[in-house]
């Protein structure tokens, strides 16, 4: 899909760490960063006849080869170049097929050019890798260079690599982060590259000549290790296949033509799916969230070799596997494969068994990345230094390993309602569209404890914080109150699909009863409110989205029709506010909405002005899921597994009732 433009354009995308986005109109107008705004410079020139072109970073003082256009897929992006001599294209593909665990581990892009020569020259390109990539201070570096040898079906390739001299693994956690450790590869397998380690300038460089029109190479990362688990060191989930880096780039160029043609089956099948569910500009907003939402994570396994996904709060506290991330992260991944959902669940089923963890609801987190350790969020401040200082680098303390009775948790700063039912929910999505429930069966002892949570206190909700912590503690919160009793509806849904009729029967009831009530005392006319009794008030009721994907039919046409008609009505340039307090909004949440609008026009109405946004805004980072809508400047978060919330509206098209 061809872009005019957007806030920013993903290059390199495969995890928190490995992320490099332009933030420009061009390729050349200025470095690459991290998706954290840390630049990550890379080089590109052409050399036309012996005259040198950048196309790609800081031009400095080099003369642009012009560009023409760029089209960005849901896993690829591709810059277009021209002059009088030749027509350049360069193809940055990060493979992340949802459909292969392999591929959206191996942490290889493939870089491809093609040039077309309007007369008869001389064609080559450099690509050049700075030590941004592997190290946020300045540190002594080593690297080499060197030819793999041809292995069975794998190719023999030249690379060149560049890491720190002193290899500290793990060594540091926050959130504004870039890596310390592991290596940088550049490598190409084209007859006539040359791949090289300039120590003195502290880069890789990659040589390609361009004789038969088209060369490629990878840029690729080996961290060494990717996440403490619960006291695990545990390796990147692509370690399972290949023994070493060199083993993965070698298969990447082995499969290169075959994973080009999946990668592009993808892309066909995310645009032609978002087309019918919402359009042109819902193609281009799906397509630009695809890479982003999957590189917000990282893929392991656990010590029985089950699936682990990770996401990292970027732009935001740095937490990892947080609840309330997950939530609106998993349209995307339920649409693909539920092991990537229960990869992130698994990992609070096994904090909130730990003894630290006392309370009767769900936790936010499992620590800080890339470090699983237990729950930072909410810490008890009256403890202040004896748990943590806070600042980017420190690692807290592992909370998995506390006894019960050490008080680390505050009570106010905990999500109760908000986190029980968003592991309800996520639960009961992945049971749905599984056909079964055997992956909810030996968690159904705390479900239901979460279950009768809600059903305590998710009528209405005393002050508690909720996913949009941002606004502040909030009493009687309609919106969580709708997430309360669609987690109380997603447990009758496990029930019974394990043969407890009775159980689901029961709960079911309660859901109905509960829902009867919360339109009773939430109606407001033309709307329904913000905070129960506050009738001047509204928001975006997103939570409701779950009583249509299951079919449950506990809110009647009326909330719906009401509901929608009002969110258009109360639509500003670049959006729907979140709520009536603030103009600014959360896109994923718009997106959810959209998804439960009756007709076509009235989706158009709350999608358009988002994709407005994502073009228009001077905020060049990557697109950011809370922003203002009369502006369209970012308030915060970039860079957020947040945006696979996007594909809800293909969710519901596909799964909804």
């Amino acid at each position: 899909m061809k872009v005019t433009r957007a806030a920013s354009i993903p290059l390199v995308t495969h995890d928190p760490y490995f992320s490099i986005w332009s933030g420009a109109d061009h390729l050349y107008d200025k470095d690459p960063v991290h998706w954290s705004q840390i630049r990550q410079q890379l080089r590109g020139y052409v050399n036309v006849d012996g005259v040198v072109y950048s196309f790609l970073g800081d031009k400095e003082f080099h003369e642009t080869i012009g560009q023409t256009g760029v089209d960005v897929t849901a896993t690829s992006t591709t810059y277009t170049f021209e002059n009088e001599k030749i027509i350049l294209n360069v193809k940055f593909t990060s493979p992340l097929l949802l459909d292969d665990l392999t591929l959206v581990s191996r942490p290889c892009t493939y870089i491809d050019f093609a040039v077309e020569k309007k007369e008869n020259c001389d064609v080559r390109v450099d690509f050049v890798v700075s030590s941004d990539l592997v190290s946020q201070k300045q540190a002594k570096l080593i690297g080499c260079n060197a030819r793999r040898p041809e292995k069975g079906d794998t190719p023999a390739y030249n690379y060149a690599q560049m890491g720190r001299a002193a290899q500290k693994p793990l060594g540091g956690s926050g959130d504004h982060v870039t890596i310390d450790w592991g290596y940088v590869y550049v490598a190409s397998a084209e007859k006539g590259a040359v791949c090289t380690y300039d120590a003195a300038n502290e880069k890789l460089i990659c040589r390609l000549p361009l004789d038969d029109d088209k060369a490629g190479m990878i840029l690729a990362y080996d961290d060494l290790l990717s996440i403490n688990y619960f006291g695990q060191w545990r390796k990147a989930y692509w370690t399972n296949t290949y023994a070493t880096i060199l083993d993965a780039i070698g298969a990447a160029f082995a499969d290169h033509d075959e994973t080009l043609k999946h990668a592009a089956a993808v892309d066909e099948k995310v645009e032609k799916e978002a087309y019918a569910a919402g359009g042109e500009k819902y193609a281009f907003l799906c397509n630009m969230s695809y890479r982003h939402a999957i590189a917000a994570h990282k893929l392991i396994t656990d010590e029985d070799g089950n699936i682990i996904f990770l996401s990292k709060e970027n732009d935001s506290n740095g937490c990892i596997g947080t609840v309330d991330v997950s939530y609106p992260s998993v349209p995307l991944f339920l649409l693909f494969n539920t092991e990537y959902v229960k990869g992130m669940l698994r990992p609070i089923f096994q904090f909130a068994a730990c003894d630290s963890w006392e309370f009767d609801f769900a936790p936010h987190d499992v620590g800080r990345y890339p470090y699983a350790w237990g729950q930072v969020y909410g810490l008890n401040g009256k403890k202040g230094d004896l748990w943590f200082s806070g600042w980017d680098d420190d690692i807290f303390p592992p909370f998995y390993q506390y006894p019960a009775g050490t008080d680390i948790f505050e009570f106010r700063y905990q999500m109760p309602v908000e986190e029980c039912g968003n592991m309800l929910l996520m639960t009961a999505a992945v049971c749905k569209l599984d056909g079964n429930a055997l992956f909810a069966e030996p968690h159904m002892a705390v479900l239901k404890q979460w279950t009768q949570y809600l059903v305590k206190f998710g009528a209405d909700p005393g002050e508690q914080l909720c996913t949009d912590d941002f606004a502040g503690h909030l009493s009687h919160n309609v919106n969580l109150s709708a997430k309360a009793i669609m987690g109380i509806e997603a447990y009758a849904r496990l029930a019974a699909q394990l043969g407890r009729t009775e159980e689901a029967e029961e709960y079911h009831a309660k859901a109905a009863e509960m829902a009867k009530d919360w339109e009773k005392r939430a109606i407001a006319d033309d709307h329904y409110v913000l905070a129960f009794g506050n009738a001047d008030t509204w928001s975006l009721k997103y939570n409701l989205v779950w009583d249509k994907f299951f079919g449950s039919k506990l809110f009647s046409d009326e909330v719906y029709e009401k509901e929608l008609k009002y969110y258009v009505k109360k639509t500003n340039e670049y959006g729907t506010p979140l709520d009536s307090r603030k103009d600014y909004t959360k896109s994923d949440w718009i997106l959810w909405c959209a998804s439960m609008a009756k007709t076509d026009e009235e989706a158009q109405a709350l999608i358009a002005p988002v994709a407005h946004y994502l073009e228009a805004t001077a905020t060049r980072v990557p697109f950011s899921d809370w922003y203002e809508t009369v502006t369209g400047e970012y308030c915060h978060f970039m860079g957020r597994s947040v945006q696979g919330g996007i594909f809800m509206p293909v969710l519901m098209k596909k799964f909804g009732q």
